[in-house]
């Protein structure tokens, strides 16, 4: 993927109601303009205009089928960018999770010393259900 067409992809998702556009094509495979035309309030012309867009930017796919044009979700730019930047962020934040993990195990109180805080939560219990029987 080149800077252009990467530009492109996220110059389409910039905009909620493309970003709606296109949810909308991939939940409905193979729905036309026409269809889609009624989740919006702008006219059909806008709505083309929004269409036009993510089809630069190869997101929705479109076959001509006489006077119709089913519209169809294309993930793979997406997936592009995910294997461009995801997966290095992935290992970066798995590594600071792991120190950050590490870090907790060794602040973590022996076990002898947490089932003293469970007997002393016990005994404190005991203690108040004592108080409410004597306030009774």
């Amino acid at each position: 993927m080149n800077e252009q067409q990467l530009d492109q992809v996220f110059l389409a998702l910039a905009n909620s109601s493309r970003r709606l556009l296109l949810d909308l094509i991939a939940a409905r495979p193979g729905c036309t303009l026409s269809q889609l035309q009624a989740d919006f309030s702008i006219s059909r012309i806008g709505l083309m205009k929004h269409l036009q867009v993510l089809l630069d930017a190869d997101l929705v796919l479109a076959q001509k089928q006489g006077r119709e044009r089913p519209l169809y979700f294309n993930p793979v730019p997406l997936q592009q960018i995910h294997l461009r930047w995801g997966e290095q962020y992935r290992d970066f934040w798995a590594s600071q999770l792991l120190r950050l993990k590490a870090a907790v195990e060794q602040q973590n109180p022996a076990p002898q010393q947490t089932e003293l805080n469970h007997t002393e939560l016990n005994h404190t219990e005991l203690n108040h259900t004592e108080l409410k029987k004597e306030l009774s």
